[in-house]
């Protein structure tokens, strides 16, 4: 960006740790760039010029949630923040309007460049993360649980079956049961509900939840 004013983006997660996260490790950019709100339905002084949408124990970048996003005449544009990197959802995600499809191992002196080129009318789709350290934060990161492990986790403290989360993480029924394993050693629990009680003290519910009213306009709702 040539001007001076900092590029705004709204980080769109239900996760506050997850938003906070960005936020930090953005900080020393921040006449660069500036993450304004949480919510890109709230009132906010000027529309945003990128949404972030991050997919952290979220639906991926292929469906309603980015499109509605999209087409929001408050959002300038769309950039779908993930590990998952599969050339169908790269596709789907940018059929739905995204213009920016980047990996969360992505540092942050790259991150704020991709913005600003998007933001300049570029389409950038990064590298795919491979197995290169992620960046930001997720709920249970004290813990020692991967990125994986802990999104695996808030959607059992989610009440969601191991079907649904496959279907929502894009991972196969095996990876969700093995990391499952290995995020239940690491946090000392041996079934699902000692699973749930954990995650629910320490963090592994969403801060917010997304309603959708008649319409298809998604709101959101503090906890």
């Amino acid at each position: 960006m040539t001007s001076s004013e900092p590029l705004h983006i709204a980080v769109v997660n239900e996760y506050g740790v997850v938003v906070r996260g960005m936020r930090a490790m953005l900080h020393r950019y921040e006449r660069r760039v500036a993450v304004v709100e949480l919510d890109v339905d709230s009132d906010t002084p000027r529309p945003i010029d990128i949404a972030v949408y991050d997919t952290f124990a979220q639906d991926q970048g292929d469906t309603g949630e980015v499109g509605r996003l999209a087409r929001s005449a408050r959002v300038g544009k769309v950039v779908v923040h993930t590990w998952n990197f599969h050339p169908d959802l790269v596709q789907a995600s940018l059929e739905r309007g995204v213009h920016g499809y980047l990996a969360k191992t992505m540092p942050a002196a790259a991150l704020v460049d991709a913005l600003e080129r998007i933001h300049g009318g570029e389409t950038v789709v990064s590298p795919p993360p491979g197995n290169s350290q992620v960046c930001g934060e997720w709920p249970g990161r004290e813990e020692g649980l991967t990125p994986r492990e802990a999104e695996v986790l808030a959607l059992i403290t989610q009440g969601l079956p191991n079907t649904v989360i496959a279907a929502q993480t894009q991972l196969s029924i095996n990876s969700v049961k093995s990391y499952i394993r290995t995020g239940y050693r690491k946090i000392g629990v041996t079934s699902r509900s000692q699973a749930v009680l954990w995650g629910v003290r320490h963090g592994f519910e969403p801060d917010r939840r997304r309603h959708r009213p008649a319409g298809g306009a998604t709101a959101y709702a503090a906890r």
